[in-house]
């Protein structure tokens, strides 16, 4: 048996039927089910159906239709978050997880056994987020970004109708019916966060302020200006445009407006009379998770052994060592420059990145400009290594990221096309600095290779491109992203493997390759890509640290500063006024840490995931000997779905010669 074989004949996945029987389009039946497989499959189908139904933003996200064709619809809906919708929501997760857990596991194939547990981890997880954290009542960040999503996703995966139109009527009709649904779900969400408040339970301080008054006023300015404008540049002419165009306009005036009535709420509820001031009854922090919690979510949601603790005291060390490997890199690369370094080598780091931030984009415009030819050059460095095989109609679409995003997305972020749905493209989103110079300076030339191939190539964009292209072997349940897809309320599930992924792209640009022994960087950018290696190993220390009370928001302030950015002393004022370098530093570590602080586990998937690639992959090549591919494993890696890895292992690694 080949190699090929062998690698993908572990990743295949039953086929998922629908609760009438029928198959999901594109999937495939395997020639050895389980005994137990076909009563499993079908209830697992019917848990996939019902969860899209009730979650729309996801289901846009994913392209449901290509689900079951009665998803279509739920593209012109929001999730409904009333306490009766959720109290019935909650009887039918615990009966799902019942029913899952009635089942004989061995009776199952692994694949489908692999698919429940995955499954009835995802109903653990909403049955504790509704019943046990009541995050619904403090959801501020859920409630303001959610609609955005949704309408944002939906336009990624409009129907291309010509050169430069998207989007068919049908289509149109739906999103029309979203934005309509907007001021109800708002008032849903006012209604659950003054629960919340006489209950005491209320979001952080920096969450009402940022995503609660901010985000709530970029959203306002989306929905009155930019989407009527998008979607007269966009729409198709056909003999119902204006009137359509008229509907949206009204409906998109009346979301506006309800964003306005929504950030009025939260001032009047929260901030004193000039509405900026937090009240003194919410001033104290609440954004920590809490140990027990922390490990509750280590187990469930990632399918994990090792506690907080463990995770908290073995971090230093990691960190330690990729500063070291820093300072050796960064003599190395002053000898070569001739530049005279400080004796000191976190002074010596700091030096060679104020050398390095001197040949900075000029603007804005340019610095994205950067990001997208840095990658195009890693495109073609895969294709003439052979380190993947890259159509010659790959594409990537790199493009600023839009304001109601910015409160979330510090840098750069990537969204993929719906996977189940033919149309749209990924978006390889990069967030302005407002032309601020020193911002853009540490977006100099050398810094942007690394975030480059990340959300980029080979990382997200290829990832979930390569994903997709092989749907049909991915189980839908593993798609699921419970909670929400990407904010306070998620499960984070999936990030483990999608951004494990992304940061062993990093890594794997580092590695020789034919034609190029010293990998992809060069010496300046290699240095970065250890920075950013150096504070996705930090996160873990410090989202752990901020969510069981071993570190203080403005200590991980502080400490992200000077162990990433080499720059001593606090975040204080004081400290913010010593250098532009200092001061940037710190605007960058605070924006990182208030992201942590909102969305806690999500931090410690980088390492945590990429660690678990490079595990993986150490074990297969020593069991395969000369057999081994790298591409093979990839892709047998990229099969499983986005799902922690710790499910698969020895389902990717059970395999023979």
């Amino acid at each position: 048996m080949s190699v090929r074989i062998t690698l993908a004949g572990v990743v295949t996945l039953a086929a998922v039927t629908l609760a009438c029987g029928d198959s999901v389009p594109g999937t495939r039946s395997l020639g050895n089910e389980g005994a137990g497989d076909p009563l499993i499959t079908r209830a697992l189908s019917r848990y996939v159906v019902e969860f899209l139904k009730r979650n729309p933003t996801v289901n846009t996200y994913l392209g449901g239709a290509g689900i079951d064709p009665s998803l279509g619809t739920v593209d012109g809906q929001l999730r409904d978050y009333s306490p009766e919708a959720i109290a019935e929501e909650d009887r039918w997760l615990a009966m799902t997880a019942r029913e899952l857990g009635a089942v004989n596991v061995g009776a199952l194939t692994e694949a489908v056994s692999i698919d429940r547990d995955v499954a009835i981890a995802q109903t653990r997880f909403l049955l504790r987020q509704h019943q046990v954290r009541h995050y619904q009542e403090r959801a501020v960040d859920t409630y303001v970004t959610e609609p955005f999503r949704a309408v944002d996703w939906q336009l990624q995966g409009l129907t291309q109708t010509s050169a430069r139109t998207w989007g068919t009527p049908e289509e149109w009709a739906l999103l029309v019916r979203r934005v309509r649904a907007i001021p109800r779900f708002l008032a849903t969400a006012q209604q659950q966060l003054e629960a919340g408040v006489k209950a005491g339970r209320v979001a952080d301080r920096r969450m009402l302020e940022r995503d609660g008054l901010g985000t709530s006023q970029a959203n306002a300015t989306y929905f009155a200006e930019t989407l009527p404008k998008l979607a007269a540049e966009r729409m198709t002419a056909d003999p119902g445009r204006e009137t359509t165009l008229a509907d949206l306009r009204v409906a998109a005036k009346e979301a506006s407006a309800a964003y306005l009535k929504f950030r009025t709420f939260i001032a009047g509820t929260f901030f004193e009379a000039d509405g900026r001031t937090i009240k003194a009854e919410y001033a104290a922090d609440r954004y920590a998770l809490g140990s027990s919690e922390y490990d509750w979510a280590l187990a469930n949601n990632f399918h994990l052994e090792t506690k907080s603790q463990q995770l908290f005291d073995e971090s230093w060390p990691i960190v330690d060592a990729t500063q070291k490997q820093m300072i050796d890199l960064a003599r190395q690369i002053g000898q070569q420059k001739g530049w005279s370094l400080p004796a000191d080598g976190q002074a010596a780091v700091r030096a060679v990145f104020d050398q390095l931030s001197n040949d900075a984009p000029k603007s804005d415009a340019e610095m994205i400009e950067w990001y997208r030819d840095a990658a195009f050059r890693l495109v073609s460095f895969a294709r003439e290594t052979g380190l993947f095989d890259v159509p010659a109609e790959y594409k990537l679409d790199v493009i600023e990221t839009p304001a109601p995003l910015r409160a979330s997305i510090d840098g750069a972020a990537y969204y993929p096309a719906p996977p189940f749905k033919e149309a749209g493209i990924g978006r390889f989103y990069v967030t302005p600095t407002g032309n601020d110079p020193a911002a853009l300076r540490a977006n100099n030339r050398a810094a942007i290779a690394d975030l480059s191939a990340h959300e980029g190539f080979p990382g997200h964009d290829w990832y979930y491109k390569l994903l997709t292209r092989h749907r049909d072997a991915v189980s839908p349940v593993r798609w699921l992203t419970p909670g929400a897809v990407e904010d306070s309320s998620s499960m984070w599930e999936d990030s483990m493997a999608a951004e494990g992924w992304g940061l062993y792209a990093e890594a794997l640009m580092a590695e020789p390759q034919p034609k190029a022994p010293n990998g992809f960087y060069t010496p300046e950018e290699r240095l970065y890509q250890l920075q950013g290696q150096l504070y996705r190993d930090l996160r873990v220390r410090i989202d752990v640290g901020i969510h069981t009370g071993r570190l203080g928001y403005d200590d991980a302030v502080t400490h992200f500063s000077e162990v990433v950015d080499f720059l001593p002393g606090a975040c204080d004022a004081a400290g913010r006024a010593k250098s532009e370098a200092k001061r940037a530093s710190c605007e960058t570590a605070e924006r990182a840490v208030f992201r942590y602080s909102k969305w806690p586990t999500q931090a410690i998937t980088y390492r945590l995931g990429k660690d678990a690639i490079y595990s993986l992959r150490q074990e297969a090549q020593k069991r395969l000997g000369s057999k081994f591919s790298l591409k093979d494993f990839h892709l047998a890696f990229i099969r499983q779905g986005t799902i922690p890895p710790a499910y698969f292992k020895d389902a990717l690694l059970r395999s023979e010669p």
